[in-house]
């Protein structure tokens, strides 16, 4: 059992506020001695997707097992922009079982290098853990023979006799 503390915003590691008691005392999360807990080992933290072009989405499976002696459970994952959206298990990875955060970059309008983190919060040993992609976004020809958007026609110009029209 926890500790009674007093806290107006007391989150546990895995983003849950825990339980109040009469008065507004929480109970202060339960400690998971290390060598006990979830653990991640990743096949790879880093994935280098080269050189890709602008406009199609670039994904990638980060594939991890539990290496730890309690269940994982991932209460979130973030990129470190909106272009960096991960998707992840919503099942506690049991120890000895495998896992994927699958990672999607838009990569539209984004000419560049990628230099992208995932965050991932849980009950295993490594909160957060971070993954990380890079790569190179490159011009899509087939974009640049499109015709640039005409720009949008200004209202028409009033005058005390009505309207201005430009007839050029």
């Amino acid at each position: 059992m926890g500790i009674a503390v007093r806290a107006q915003d007391n989150k546990t590691a895995a983003g849950t506020t825990p339980p109040t008691l009469p008065g507004g005392t929480q109970m202060a999360p339960a400690q998971v001695d290390p060598k006990d807990a979830g653990k991640f080992k990743f096949e790879e933290e880093t994935h280098d997707f080269g050189e890709i072009l602008d406009g199609p989405a670039a994904e990638y499976d980060f594939e991890f097992k539990n290496v730890g002696k309690s269940p994982i459970v991932i209460t979130e994952a973030h990129g470190s922009c909106g272009c960096t959206v991960p998707k992840w298990p919503k099942d506690p990875i049991l120890p000895k079982h495998k896992g994927v955060i699958h990672v999607t970059f838009n990569t539209t309008g984004r000419v560049g290098p990628i230099n992208k983190d995932v965050f991932i919060t849980s009950n295993a040993l490594q909160n957060p853990m971070k993954l990380h992609i890079t790569g190179f976004v490159k011009p899509n020809p087939a974009n640049e023979n499109k015709p640039a958007p005409l720009p949008p026609v200004p209202p028409a110009a009033e005058s005390p006799h009505g309207k201005i029209i430009d007839n050029h």
